[in-house]
C-alpha cells in the first residue's frame, strides 16, 4: 500500500472526546481516495459509488500525524475498486481501515463509461510513457 498523503490532527479535527473526529477523517479519505481513481484512470470525472464497512481500528489525538494510504485492488471496466488504511506516521499503528472502495468513471455525458485500465498505473510508468526519464 502506497501511503502518500498525510494530515496533521489539529484542534478543529476534533470531537468532544479530544479524538480525531470521524467526520473529517472520512472527508479526508474520500477526497484522498477519489484522487487516486482519477491519476489510475487519467480522467476527472470519476465519483465515489459505495464505501463498504468502516472499521475504526484506534483513536488519533491533536499533534499526531496521520497517513493515507491507498491501493486499486480491481479494475473493472467502468470502475476501479481501492482499499484504504489510516496509521500515525510516527508508531505506525492502524487508525482506520477501508476494505472496498468503488469508483465509477464518467464520459462527458455524466454516464459510466469504459476506462481501458487493467492495471495499477505509477507515477514512473507515466513519465517513461511521455518519454520524460527520472
Amino acid at each position: 500500500m502506497n501511503f502518500h498523503t498525510r494530515k496533521w490532527v489539529k484542534p478543529e479535527d476534533l470531537n468532544p472526546n479530544g479524538t480525531l473526529f470521524g467526520g473529517s477523517l472520512l472527508r479526508w479519505i474520500d477526497e484522498e481516495a477519489a484522487i487516486y481513481a482519477i491519476v489510475q484512470l487519467g480522467n476527472q470525472r470519476v465519483v465515489t459509488k459505495y464505501i463498504s464497512e468502516i472499521n475504526f481500528v484506534s483513536a488519533s489525538r491533536q499533534g499526531d500525524i496521520i497517513e493515507l494510504g491507498i491501493t486499486a485492488t480491481e479494475f473493472g471496466r467502468t470502475s476501479i475498486t481501492l482499499t484504504c488504511e489510516v496509521r500515525n506516521k510516527i508508531t505506525r499503528k492502524s487508525i482506520l481501515t477501508v476494505e472496498k472502495m468503488v469508483f465509477v468513471n464518467l464520459g462527458d455525458d455524466g454516464l459510466p463509461a469504459p476506462h481501458g485500465r487493467t492495471e495499477i498505473k505509477y507515477v514512473k510508468d507515466q513519465f517513461q510513457e511521455d518519454g520524460i526519464k527520472d
